[in-house]
């Protein structure tokens, strides 16, 4: 999904327009960068948490579902 997709989205579901939109979605992804660039880790509820990794790279964790997170452990079990 591109930035453009989100904002007509995001648009439709609310009250502005999809450049308010755009806006909004520029403003959101400056913070989670900031706080990254601080060292934070910044969560997105339902979603998952973006983790600061070593220069400046960052790593997004899914959150697992309960079935996904049963279905690995079955996996490890098996092999040993």
């Amino acid at each position: 999904m591109k930035k453009s997709d989100l904002a007509s989205q995001l648009a439709r579901t609310s009250d502005m327009s999809e450049a308010e939109a755009a806006d909004e979605l520029d403003r959101v992804t400056h913070r989670i960068l900031s706080r990254l660039r601080q060292g934070k880790q910044v969560q997105l509820p339902g979603l998952g948490t973006f983790h600061p990794g070593p220069s400046l790279q960052f790593e997004f964790k899914r959150k697992e579902s309960k079935k996904t997170a049963r279905r690995r452990e079955n996996e490890r079990r098996s092999r040993g």
